[in-house]
């Protein structure tokens, strides 16, 4: 019997294996660390390893991007296609700073492979889930007969993601008209665990403040002035409390508008994930959930939108008592969105809110730092759709979805493009990124060979 196209491509990423881990080997092996200056030279030389890779590939476009802190990676594989959709494949080649002191088995970028797994700083973040597209694109060809994908297949290679993407929102702006797509598929993320692939659908925004409040211009005696003059580190306090109601939500007026509610169906299909509190409570080293009234923990942290105070402050904190009033006090909030909620409306509401806490006689100064946009995909969306059925391909089993808490720079892209983000990652959460012995399963990083083998194919039919 011949094969067929699921075990033709699974046969020929199985002959490909040594060579490409060989190559990522290589790869971990400069030492990216983009948050180290000592180590621009290495960033730039992992620019250039994989622009010359891509061109290895076949990719007939390969260009390294500058930007004012470390190069991106450009490549472009047009298809033979003249009806094609375009798709841009996003990560990151830059890596968390590792040294064998911080508590690391083996040097963390002298690349070993034991029991099943690569271990090396950027195996799983991101590094490797880059590098499955290389081999991927080539098992789509040798096993379709293409000679170019059938999708437009463009990548763009981050050189900045462990720093914060300072400058990737310019980058993607300045070439918006190279990076046009119809897709954006962000393959630096990860799925539930290792006998559970998922599908990420969407990440949350990020706003952050600082609001400081000023009352004496100078520290004061607490029993010549105590309670005649205003105390600015007592009004933080206040407006600290009056942050959250007593079922968990939000005070902020305005904050909840255009709040995209989460439907029943995605309530089912988070509750069909293998969750377990109490394991979670440990990951989280606390003692009890907590959050709005009304929905469950990861409900919450997926799909609701947050304010958390980050620091708080004023006042005497050495040893011992000193009896003052201080001149000044500062809280630090942080706030997660979800879709629906635009980062400067948020920006407004808090701002409203915060001054009308500030009792007279107390001056104040809020300062908002540069906000991340949520992003969400529907999970109708014939992309997503088109994601999911590779992935099963690939797996052999459902796929199930999930969301990501935390932020990133996915909604840029959406944002300035205009076009669905999608999230393909197959690392777990013992991968370990930015700790010690950070690591990849070698056997899911071949299912991220395989599946994107598929997801060509079957993008190129879901998005005409």
């Amino acid at each position: 019997m011949s094969d067929t196209p699921d075990s033709a491509v699974r046969t020929y990423t199985e002959q490909h294996r040594t060579a490409f881990l060989d190559d990522l080997a290589a790869w971990l092996r400069i030492p990216s660390v983009s948050a180290q200056p000592v180590h621009d030279g290495d960033v730039r030389r992992s620019a250039e390893w994989l622009s010359a890779k891509l061109g290895e590939t076949g990719f007939p476009v390969t260009e390294i991007w500058e930007t004012p802190g470390a190069p991106a990676v450009f490549a472009h594989w047009p298809s033979d296609d003249p009806d094609a959709p375009t798709v841009l494949v996003y990560g990151h080649h830059d890596v968390q700073p590792a040294a064998r002191e911080d508590g690391w088995d083996t040097e963390p970028f002298e690349p070993v492979i034991r029991d099943g797994r690569m271990y090396g700083r950027g195996a799983a973040d991101d590094k490797g889930q880059v590098f499955f597209h290389t081999l991927g694109v080539r098992a789509h060809l040798a096993t379709t007969g293409r000679t170019a994908p059938a999708v437009n297949l463009k990548l763009l290679i981050e050189g900045e993601e462990e720093s914060g993407s300072p400058n990737f929102r310019a980058l993607v702006e300045e070439r918006a008209d190279r990076l046009a797509a119809d897709a954006v598929i962000v393959s630096d993320t990860g799925m539930w665990d290792e006998s559970t692939p998922t599908v990420c659908t969407g990440m949350r925004g990020l706003a952050e403040c600082e609001i400081e409040l000023y009352g004496p211009e100078q520290d004061i005696h607490s029993g010549s002035f105590g309670g005649a003059v205003p105390n600015p580190a007592t009004a933080v306090a206040r407006l600290v409390a009056a942050l959250h109601d007593a079922d968990g939500r939000v005070a902020i007026p305005g904050f909840y508008d255009g709040v995209a509610e989460l439907t029943d169906t995605e309530r089912a299909l988070f509750a069909e994930l293998p969750f377990d509190e109490a394991t979670w409570l440990r990951t989280a080293k606390s003692r009890a959930a907590s959050g709005e009234t009304g929905y469950s923990t990861l409900e919450r942290v997926w799909a609701r939108p947050t304010a958390e105070v980050n620091g708080i402050g004023g006042g005497y904190q050495g040893a011992g008592s000193k009896t003052i009033i201080p001149s000044s006090a500062l809280v630090k909030i942080s706030f997660r969105l979800v879709a629906g909620q635009e980062p400067d409306r948020i920006q407004q509401v808090v701002r409203a809110w915060a001054e009308a806490q500030v009792p007279a006689g107390v001056g104040h100064r809020i300062t908002f730092s540069p906000a991340t946009r949520p992003c969400l995909t529907p999970l109708d969306h014939p992309a997503l759709q088109a994601v999911a059925r590779a992935m099963g391909r690939a797996f052999g089993r459902k796929i199930l979805f999930t969301r990501e808490g935390g932020s990133g720079p996915a909604a840029d892209l959406q944002d300035v493009l205009g076009a669905p983000v999608l999230f393909l990652g197959i690392s777990v959460p013992s991968d370990g990124w930015h700790a010690p012995n950070e690591k990849v399963e070698l056997d899911l990083l071949f299912k991220g060979v395989e599946t994107t083998a598929h997801l060509w194919g079957e993008l190129a039919a879901a998005l005409r």
